[in-house]
């Protein structure tokens, strides 16, 4: 392909048309499809499915947030200014995930403007999925006064560097709360577990890596020949091997959780073998088996197609994953015998796929018009 064709900012114009395209018939379909049937739009049912695809796009779009974060914090808050030139497009890229995740979860609730006054006035302090909510709105405001600071070039005084440190600890703290929203759920033994905000933790980081690289790429036309010298230097250099480190430690974690799901009888771990005589586990574990492949090869680790691909396969094992996690926790009847005598069955419904394209593309919208219009490329001056 032509330098022209690869020319940087190229494709920025086809994947804002792109997004706004996806969002506008995600949008109408699943307000007109809501309009008609309320929540029965969804095909959640009282046997105990009661969170569908919505709340797992929710759980991918917030944890590649929570990864997008931890990538500039390297440059933001413990000084590896190597990363300085992708830390400005991976703040803005986890302010527009973590929207794109608040708007997915705000269709499948049905009222979210309710929170409004509701949290405010009878806030439960003993709920994690209201600190949840309060910590996760705190992090998206900090981002944003982060990156309002990088747009206007102040990037290492007092008040820029608090900013960062505030965002890196607020989503650490949010990214918390929500593995203890799982976590905590003895009634669920798929996700009952005290180490679950370690896996997010781990997931998060491997997930923003992973778009942290691919957007990098998309950037500039897949062509290093268009990237500044320093980001060329840091894709051939010290990201793909943090990319291949984290993806080794997270094929470790599932493999362990899953063999350890396998072995044991207790009673509700039936979800595992559910999840493993699924096709899209094996796709899963496969794509994950390559990526690792193509990152621990030095031939392709700092090849762009290589990396892209590789960016592409973690990106798609993790989606399929979240949603392994959020429907396989609910398949198993918290009643079993009484009205589903076997697994509980889910397929998502049209709607609940609309929401995930309107998700999807709100985070490619605000992708491409941060890229159009805020110089993402941009890192602080020599000198």
């Amino acid at each position: 392909m032509s330098a022209q064709l690869n020319a940087p900012g190229r494709l920025n114009g086809p994947v804002l048309a792109m997004g706004l395209a996806g969002l506008v018939v995600g949008i109408a379909i699943t307000i007109a499809s809501l309009m008609y049937s309320g929540h029965a739009a969804f095909n959640t049912t009282n046997d105990g499915v009661s969170w569908g695809l919505p709340v797992a796009v929710y759980v991918f779009f917030v944890l590649a947030s929570t990864g997008l974060t931890f990538v500039a914090s390297l440059a933001m808050v413990f000084g590896m200014r190597e990363y300085y030139p992708i830390a400005k497009r991976c703040v803005w890229l986890a302010a527009a995930t973590l929207i794109a995740g608040f708007a997915s979860l705000a269709f499948e609730l049905g009222h979210p403007f309710r929170m409004l006054w509701a949290i405010p006035l009878s806030f439960q302090i003993s709920s994690a999925m209201n600190w949840m909510g309060l910590f996760y709105t705190l992090y998206l405001v900090f981002l944003l006064l982060k990156f309002s600071r990088m747009h206007a070039g102040d990037w290492d005084s007092g008040a820029s560097r608090n900013l960062g440190l505030a965002s890196f600890l607020t989503v650490i703290v949010a990214h918390g709360t929500l593995g203890l929203v799982f976590g905590m759920m003895a009634m669920r033994p798929f996700w009952y577990d005290g180490l679950m905000p370690i896996y997010f933790l781990a997931t998060a980081f491997l997930s923003g890596l992973a778009l942290a690289v691919f957007i990098t790429h998309l950037a500039y036309g897949f062509s290093t020949q268009n990237m500044p010298a320093r980001i060329a230097a840091l894709l051939a250099g010290a990201l793909p091997r943090v990319f291949a480190f984290a993806l080794g430690l997270v094929i470790l974690f599932v493999a362990f959780r899953t063999i350890t799901g396998l072995w044991s009888n207790a009673d509700g771990l039936e979800a595992f073998h559910w999840m493993v005589r699924s096709p899209w586990f094996w796709i899963e574990a496969a794509a994950l088996i390559v990526a690792f492949y193509i990152l621990m090869s030095p031939g392709m680790r700092e090849a762009a197609r290589p990396q892209t691909v590789a960016s592409v396969l973690v990106l798609a094992a993790i989606a399929i994953g979240r949603y392994e996690f959020v429907i396989g926790g609910q398949v198993v009847p918290l009643f079993k015998g009484t009205w589903v005598p076997g697994l509980i069955e889910y397929v998502p419904s049209l709607t609940e796929w609309m929401i995930a394209l309107a998700a999807i593309s709100l985070a490619l919208a605000l992708y491409a018009f941060g890229e159009k219009a805020l110089d993402l490329g941009a890192e602080p001056k020599a000198g």
